[in-house]
């Protein structure tokens, strides 16, 4: 694989073609997994407009997003009032279940005090003391969308989560990053119920934002783990934390519950998910589901069939530090070479990293970085970027606005790696395929200069005969 650099400097002054998602919008995310939740921006109307367009684009959902509408004077002289009043109003309006406020660069720039806020309108408002009310500092200057979505679970737990001294057997506690789609929680639901357990996730998107056509208009939130369900979570057996970045709300989760801590890296792979199902099986008492053998099996086969067009491969990865971890992992397992990996935020899962160059930048980074490279996975926002440089690009991630189903793909468990496994390898082949077509379509033959690794034109394998 050659030497690793570990996070070489970059020379810009600036993100030319930003990789990062804020702090802000994280939150939002995890919002949405609340049922009747609806989430508020504390900032200006631009922070809120930026975001909910992004998130619309990705699900192809309707949105529900809020702001506190921050002007001018209000970001001076302080926001309590805005916020106060598009609290009281989404209550008088929607009657939300759960409202998650999550702060923007404008409150955090001026240094609001958001605890004492919380607890001003708490003795200014005893009518609301029912309303279930999160607040999430989430400056949109420093972190990312991984810190975001943490603290915004975090901030349910600790408001939400009630300890319970009685234990519901087979009940365990999912605490689902934001690196899993809709469809990744639905996978992981269908494997968790095989054994007969009852996973309550946080958040649950699987329920929200996976795509459905309700009968009446609703303002808020429709579908995804309830308050009730959230406050019942101590008197789980247990709970599955995935993703590094949900370290700090599982430890939330366990001081307020002391309900034990099952920690994954990753479930894409087959090792990573044979200890998924290793873990459940131990859980539940139960021998593993003969389904799940059979999906098994099938990965094992893919692996066989597929590693010959992962061999030596050079691929470039830029995606969020959680979900860039689990996707480099699985293309070292395949034999792929990962020839960078670039991550929008610092983190600690990039010292885990198997890649040649592991660098925090942005997409200009990667089309610097992968000019020689077989293959580029990052979201559609790296998609000129590919193009400019001639090296295709899979996307994964968020946002996916050019793709239909975006939501919906799956990448977790043995189904989903396996589809991870065909998605990538079908490139490469239909690469190799599209090569060797135009290479006899123009009279080439093995020695004169068009073998593989070399490029070959305007098409898909980039040769210019013609």
């Amino acid at each position: 694989m050659g030497t690793i650099q570990r996070f070489p400097h970059s020379a810009k002054a600036a993100a030319t073609n930003p990789l990062k998602m804020s702090q802000p919008l994280g939150a939002a995310l995890a919002f949405l997994g609340v049922d009747r939740c609806m989430p508020l921006f504390h900032g200006s109307q631009g922070c809120t407009a930026f975001g909910l367009v992004l998130l619309v684009r990705h699900f192809r959902e309707a949105i529900p997003l809020q702001t506190t509408a921050m002007d001018q004077v209000s970001t001076i002289l302080g926001g309590y009032e805005n916020l106060e009043q598009a609290v009281r109003t989404i209550h008088e309006r929607n009657a939300p279940a759960l409202i998650g406020v999550a702060t923007t660069g404008v409150t955090e720039t001026k240094g609001e005090d958001m605890a004492g806020q919380y607890s001003l309108f708490r003795q200014r408002n005893p009518a609301l003391s029912g309303l279930k009310l999160v607040f999430a500092n989430t400056p949109d200057f420093s972190g990312g969308f991984e810190d975001g979505f943490s603290a915004a679970v975090t901030g349910i737990v600790e408001e939400v989560v009630q300890p319970s001294e009685t234990t519901v057997k087979g009940q365990i506690n999912v605490l689902a990053g934001c690196h899993l789609s809709p469809g990744d929680v639905e996978e992981l639901r269908d494997i968790i119920e095989s054994f007969g357990l009852s996973p309550i996730f946080l958040p649950d998107l699987s329920l929200s934002m996976s795509g459905r056509q309700p009968d009446d208009f609703t303002a808020t939130s429709l579908g995804g783990v309830t308050v009730e369900q959230i406050a019942s979570m101590g008197a789980s057996e247990a709970t599955l934390v995935v993703g590094e970045h949900m370290r700090v709300a599982a430890a939330a989760l366990e001081l307020k519950t002391d309900v034990r801590s099952l920690f994954f890296d990753r479930l894409t792979g087959l090792e990573a998910s044979d200890r998924l199902v290793r873990t459940l099986s131990e859980l539940s008492g139960r021998p593993v589901p003969a389904k799940l053998r059979r999906q098994r099996e099938t990965l094992v086969d893919g692996m066989l069939d597929g590693h010959f067009f992962y061999s030596r491969k050079r691929i470039a990865v830029a995606l969020e530090p959680d979900l860039l971890y689990a996707v480099t992992s699985f293309l070292a397992d395949m034999g792929a070479e990962v020839i960078a990996a670039v991550s929008p935020t610092q983190t600690a899962v990039l010292e885990k990293l198997k890649a040649a160059t592991v660098m925090v930048g942005d997409h200009s980074d990667v089309e610097t970085l992968a000019r020689d490279a077989d293959l580029i996975v990052s979201n559609s926002h790296g998609r000129q970027g590919a193009a400019r440089i001639g090296v295709p690009l899979h996307r994964m991630g968020l946002p996916m606005f050019d793709r239909l189903g975006a939501g919906l793909k799956v990448h977790v468990g043995y189904r989903g790696t396996r589809e991870l496994l065909f998605e990538i390898g079908n490139l490469f082949l239909s690469r190799e395929m599209d090569h060797d077509e135009h290479g006899h379509a123009h009279g080439h033959r093995p020695g004169d200069g068009h073998e593989h690794g070399q490029h070959c034109g305007s098409g898909s394998c980039g040769c210019s005969a013609g």
